[in-house]
């Protein structure tokens, strides 16, 4: 996916479609353009970051995608990159105004953390999401019953309003399923995701039927480590890939922690957690097992 095709496309006026994808992939392509006019130039991240009266960890923010841009810094870093022609720049900087542009999710602002921010670009914007759960049913997989029991586990203290506010969030970021074109979701459980009882017996039985009920959309798969698999590849913690549209742009690792997240972006990072991925896959039952196997679960809780 060019920038032209970024700034362009996908509507008649054409901006991005900031109701849906929000401004992640806009911030990604102007952000790679930007490295690679950068590294052209051969120069250093310090030297880019003093021209915009800024540090070298806000060039890598900007070129990594997790960072708006200002007009002005874009266009002192189309200087200084010797980028002159006007249709190149006028391009550019539409991006930019893109990359700015207000997604749905800033409704929720005062329940979402500043690190999550990128978590959901990514995702809105994404046409892969594989993922690998240990202690809980993925967000986008959550009845609304299960989603404010989590909720409410993992913020103790919250008020009635703020869980509700969680609770639709989450809710709301389910509609990527749904969408035109949908976002492909390939999730991997471990069966203790399935048997802790979140909520209670009713909340979960109910939580398990839903999963019976949407592992039949042909944009869903649903995989099941079992107990009996013993160690896996992917024993750390919670895992999630996401891949965005247009096959140029890189894959966002989302590794969620208690209260923060990493992002590694390596390329050689990247590549290890698809190898993982790849495991869990292959370890894990088959997705026409599935839903035998939620049945079983069900009648034993």
């Amino acid at each position: 996916m060019g920038t032209e095709q970024v700034a362009r496309t996908r509507s008649d006026s054409g901006v991005l479609n900031s109701q849906s994808a929000g401004p992640m992939v806009p911030r990604l392509v102007l952000g790679a353009r930007l490295r690679t006019l950068r590294e052209e130039r051969q120069i250093s991240r310090e030297a880019a970051g003093r021209v915009i009266r800024g540090s070298r960890s806000k060039i890598s923010r900007l070129e990594a995608g997790r960072h708006g841009f200002k007009l002005r810094d874009v266009a002192d870093l189309l200087t200084l990159y010797g980028v002159t022609d006007e249709a190149e720049r006028a391009t550019l900087l539409a991006l930019a105004e893109q990359a700015n542009t207000p997604a749905w999710w800033q409704y929720y602002n005062d329940v979402v953390p500043p690190w999550m921010q990128t978590y959901l670009g990514a995702e809105q914007a994404a046409s892969v999401i594989r993922c690998f759960e240990v202690q809980r049913i993925p967000g986008l997989l959550q009845t609304p019953d299960y989603a404010r029991a989590a909720i409410q586990l993992a913020h103790p203290g919250a008020s009635a309003d703020e869980i509700d506010r969680r609770v639709a969030l989450r809710m709301t970021r389910r509609r990527i399923l749904h969408r035109q074109p949908a976002a492909h979701l390939w999730a991997v459980l471990d069966e203790a995701a399935l048997r802790r009882l979140v909520g209670g017996t009713s909340t979960m039985r109910a939580q398990l039927r839903h999963l019976v009920e949407i592992c039949r959309l042909p944009q869903v798969t649903v995989q099941i480590m079992p107990f009996h698999a013993g160690g896996y590849a992917a024993e750390g913690g919670p895992v999630t890939i996401l891949r965005l549209p247009g096959g140029q742009l890189p894959d966002v690792v989302y590794l969620e922690q208690l209260a923060g997240a990493l992002y590694p972006d390596r390329p050689a990072e990247i590549e290890r957690y698809w190898d993982v991925m790849n495991h869990l896959v292959v370890e894990a039952e088959s997705p026409d097992a599935t839903p035998a196997i939620l049945h079983r679960i069900l009648q034993e809780i």
